[in-house]
């Protein structure tokens, strides 16, 4: 389909959708992509060992992200093509590599969503994690199934949001929380600590994280340059919501870590809420858990599957909707499986989170690269260079702490 129809269609569509909600669907799913088990179990892991000085490795991580998801977001909306179809526009057979390093990571990504989703109904009910986990999944399959599933996905991922909010109040006002030298410490860092950052920024948004965003947009008919002002509320909007989660945990595990406390590394955001506030506070644990499960399903099942589409026309989307429940169902079933049959999903959420932030620095740059191809982007878009110059940067800086983090793992 020429170019210059795509974008007519694309930009005919904003006319006829409310691309505001569009946009902030794609920021909560974007945002609680990121915000899932995994990312509880990174933010108290570091908490508990860099203690205040994990505040400038999340201070890194937000500019990374803004970075990041401005660019990702942009190229995607510009050019009205999902990422790998970017990815093969540029060199044939790129974006079936793309697709597989997010598809993959993304699956074990999910081990551990539909697993922390089964923990927090074991904590709250009781019930065994692995039957928790087949609950969980249900009802993602559930939210991906029925009539207008983007809007009933959309509404799901905004609720939990709030749930994860409130419950994380609540900790911090029950808690003394040490402001002043989690201040200090994000700006003068005792201890800069590679590892961490290429993990949490891994787990906000490396991987599939980094287009569940574009993707929602794509999807949710948002594209053409009519589009980027909705990028740009979407985008930061989202990495906005995912930063005051990751400050307010932080927070709440530092107020914990410095009262004198040692947390249980097998299971080390649990302890910040037990200590922080007994048993009630482990049921509000618990309560969390479910919810950063449930939206981190949504999210991880969203995008990974939104990879697995290459039409180029109306006939072949729509050859591909009647599909996706089937892939949907698939993907969810057997992580749950897994999860079932191999347990331990502790140790996974940590190590992929580390190997998404090696797949950005490959997933940016293939990006920044189609930003400049006219095939791609048409010929009356130029990409703003600062985003470039900045994008370089991160897939720079990226590339070398994933290498340093090799070198010092093994």
């Amino acid at each position: 389909m020429d170019q210059n129809k795509i974008k007519s269609n694309s930009e005919l569509s904003i006319n006829k959708r409310s691309a505001r909600s569009v946009a902030m669907g794609a920021a909560f799913v974007m945002a609680m992509a990121a915000v899932g088990p995994g990312f509880l179990t990174q933010t108290a892991t570091f908490t508990s060992q860099l203690g205040p000085s994990f505040g400038f490795a999340i201070l890194i991580t937000i500019l990374i992200d803004i970075v990041v998801q401005m660019n990702i977001w942009r190229i995607i909306t510009v050019s009205g093509k999902h990422a790998q179809q970017i990815a093969n526009d540029i060199f044939p057979g790129l974006g079936y590599f793309l697709t597989f390093l997010i598809v993959v990571g993304g699956f074990f990504f999910n081990i551990g969503n539909v697993a922390g989703a089964g923990l927090g109904l074991n904590v709250l009910f009781g019930i065994s994690a692995e039957n928790g986990a087949v609950i969980a999944a249900v009802l993602a399959i559930i939210v991906f199934v029925v009539r207008n599933a983007l809007l009933v996905m959309d509404r799901t991922v905004q609720v939990l949001a709030v749930v994860k909010i409130a419950v994380l109040i609540y900790i911090l006002s029950v808690t003394t929380v040490p402001v002043s030298s989690a201040i200090k410490h994000t700006f003068l860092p005792s201890n800069i600590d590679f590892y961490s950052i290429v993990t949490i920024v891994g787990g906000t948004v490396g991987g599939y994280i980094s287009f569940a965003g574009g993707h929602r947009l794509l999807e949710g008919g948002v594209h053409g340059q009519k589009g980027l002002k909705y990028v740009n509320e979407g985008a930061l909007s989202g990495i906005g919501i995912a930063s005051v989660i990751r400050v307010m945990l932080f927070l709440a595990g530092l107020a914990v870590v410095m009262a004198g406390h040692k947390l249980d590394p097998l299971n080390p955001a649990a302890d910040i809420f037990k200590i922080a506030a007994g048993n009630f506070g482990y049921k509000f644990f618990g309560l969390l858990l479910f919810a950063a499960g449930m939206t981190s399903i949504l999210g991880s099942t969203f995008t990974s599957v939104s990879f697995m589409n290459y039409s180029h026309s109306p006939e072949g989307a729509v050859k591909f909707q009647k599909y996706r429940p089937y892939l949907v169902i698939g993907f969810i079933a057997v992580s749950t499986l897994v999860f079932y049959i191999v347990g331990k999903p502790a140790q996974i959420l940590v190590v992929v989170g580390a190997i998404n932030g090696l797949i950005l620095p490959i997933a940016l740059a293939i990006l920044l690269i189609g930003a400049y191809k006219n095939k791609i982007m048409g010929t009356d878009y130029k990409h703003p260079i600062l985003l470039s110059i900045f994008g370089w940067i991160v897939v720079l800086f990226m590339a070398f702490a994933g290498i340093e983090t090799l070198i010092h793992t093994l």
